[in-house]
């Protein structure tokens, strides 16, 4: 089952997820019902990208609102497609909300346990990685393109919360909207690298093509890497929707060649306070 369900134009829902925890929202943007101008006709994100500040924040402030969780409670990353993480509290909440060159520099991922945070990190094409161990009150966000991935950003996660005292079996994924196989063609380079970190699984998670080139299912090398983590199978679930095929939903760097938004992955707890 499709654990990514829309709930607005503006996003989509991890269902079972915000049906079970009272107060939590977790999911990722869409590109649908934005301000951007120019190229950007869509609600994009990301203020690295070319687009006006404006737009930017003026579709940032319209998530808040369908959310329902303000914009100075948000922080945000400078990603830079390694396997840095980073606690943060209350304290950190505004960092990256409204301008880029506040936010965290050199992470791909957050986690805490305090409420009246939400964790952003920008996509459009990359594995997006949500995590929430309830019984702790932890969640966590990571990115995941092909290089935070085979450096293990998802075992990273489930090692810091280890960390914490908190076993991998208590954990629960979910692996969002991103490129699927057939539309993610890589060089062996990168599959050497893959390879390497999956050496002793049977059925590999790519193909070959042609002439040197592959298909690879970066979504389930992820999912292999958080299995040999300890995550059990039955704690992970998976998007079936493609950033690059679903093309009225989603952004994607490689179809739209690098001209194109950003989608914002989100898991916050609500406070009873947190009202716009």
């Amino acid at each position: 089952m499709e654990p990514f369900v829309l709930q607005k134009k503006s996003h989509f829902f991890i269902k079972n997820w915000t049906d079970q925890f009272a107060n939590l929202v977790a999911g990722i943007t869409t590109k649908m019902d934005g301000y951007s101008q120019d190229e950007f006709t869509s609600l994009n994100l990301g203020f690295h990208v070319g687009d006006y500040l404006s737009a930017v924040c003026a579709n940032r402030n319209k998530v808040a609102e369908d959310l329902n969780f303000p914009l100075n409670n948000w922080v945000g990353a400078e990603q830079t497609h390694d396997n840095q993480i980073r606690k943060v509290t209350r304290a950190d909440r505004g960092r990256g909300s409204n301008r880029y060159d506040t936010s965290f520099q050199g992470t791909d991922g957050f986690y805490t346990d305090e409420k009246g945070i939400l964790l952003t990190l920008c996509y459009a094409d990359c594995v997006p990685l949500l995590f929430i161990a309830p019984e702790q009150g932890m969640i966590g966000a990571a990115h995941a393109g092909w290089k935070g991935t085979v450096k293990q950003i998802a075992a990273k996660m489930i090692g810091l919360w280890g960390m914490e005292g908190i076993l991998p079996e208590h954990i629960f994924v979910s692996i969002g909207p991103s490129i699927c196989k057939k539309c993610y063609i890589v060089d062996k380079r990168v599959i050497d690298l893959v390879q390497n970190i999956l050496v002793d699984v049977e059925e590999k998670p790519y193909n070959l093509v042609k002439d040197a080139e592959y298909c690879l299912d970066l979504r389930e090398v992820n999912r292999l890497v958080l299995q040999k983590a300890g995550v059990p199978e039955q704690n992970i679930s998976m998007s079936g929707y493609c950033s690059s095929c679903d093309q009225d939903e989603f952004f994607s760097h490689r179809r739209d060649q690098g001209r194109t938004g950003r989608m914002v992955s989100f898991i916050g707890w609500k406070e009873d306070s947190c009202r716009l």
